[in-house]
């Protein structure tokens, strides 16, 4: 890997504890303006602190992050399907490397569809966009994404998807957190960051998962809901990155939560 391509994942994936927390706040560009995302500067805002990484699309990145910050951008340039639409597998590339490059980004990242009528396309689109990255020295973050068709999580599909987006060249995948993930981990040669997910019921069970996603290989998290619809984003952040890097079991981490809670 050239040394852009390193530098780059480098400030996505720290160095010094081998982990990430990437805060997803990409979901407008199929969901619109869902609940705790309507207005995104004031959500981002306060979460940029503890952020390792931000995964946004351009519009957001333009109108709703500072210049200023140091904060990694991972930018969303695949798209052009909605919820409200026939099938959200049906995406395309909608923002060009050079746009990736003129944006400062440290990654590219875009969903594939394994197992769909659009399986091909986003796969090639994978490809491509891999190529792009060479050429300009930006990793690529494959999103193993399975449209409204959440039952299909399971260890069997999900290894299927990485492994195939590794074969393919990206850099780092995201994907779900499920029973028997170390198997996932175990078949994909590239580092994995596992997705939040809908909100779950409690913060506690939030952490659980990201707990038991870093002890079966998992490099990191890219959550959003699960953060920033939390009545309380900060001090749930600051208990997943203690997961996270430190290291912390969930019901520590829940204490941990608490306690900045009861401060907030």
């Amino acid at each position: 890997m050239d040394f852009g391509l390193r530098n780059r994942l480098s400030r996505i994936i720290k160095p010094e504890t081998g982990h990430t927390v990437m805060l997803a706040v990409d979901h407008g560009y199929f969901l619109g303006p869902i609940s705790k995302l309507e207005k995104p500067g004031q959500t981002i805002e306060p979460l940029m602190p503890y952020a390792d990484a931000l995964m946004l699309t351009r519009g957001v990145l333009r109108s709703s992050v500072p210049a200023e910050t140091s904060v990694p951008i991972v930018l969303r340039v695949s798209g052009g399907t909605s919820i409200v639409g026939k099938n959200l597998a049906n995406e395309e590339i909608t923002t060009s490397m050079e746009e990736a490059v003129r944006l400062n980004v440290s990654a590219v990242a875009l969903s594939i569809f394994v197992g769909t009528e659009y399986e091909n396309q986003t796969l090639t689109n994978l490809s491509y966009l891999v190529d792009r990255g060479q050429d300009y020295g930006i990793p690529v973050l494959a999103v193993t994404a399975v449209g409204k068709e959440l039952e299909k999580r399971d260890a069997k599909y999900l290894a299927l998807c990485c492994r195939i987006a590794a074969e393919l060249g990206a850099h780092f995948i995201k994907t779900y957190y499920c029973d028997g993930f170390e198997k996932v981990a175990g078949s994909c040669p590239v580092p994995l960051v596992i997705a939040g997910g809908p909100k779950l019921d409690t913060e506690l069970d939030a952490m659980k998962m990201a707990y038991d996603a870093i002890q079966k290989g998992a490099v990191g998290v890219d959550m959003g809901r699960n953060i920033w619809q939390s009545p309380h984003p900060v001090p749930m952040i600051q208990a997943i990155r203690a997961v996270v890097h430190e290291g912390v079991k969930p019901e520590e981490a829940h204490e941990i939560f608490k306690e900045k809670r009861d401060q907030d």
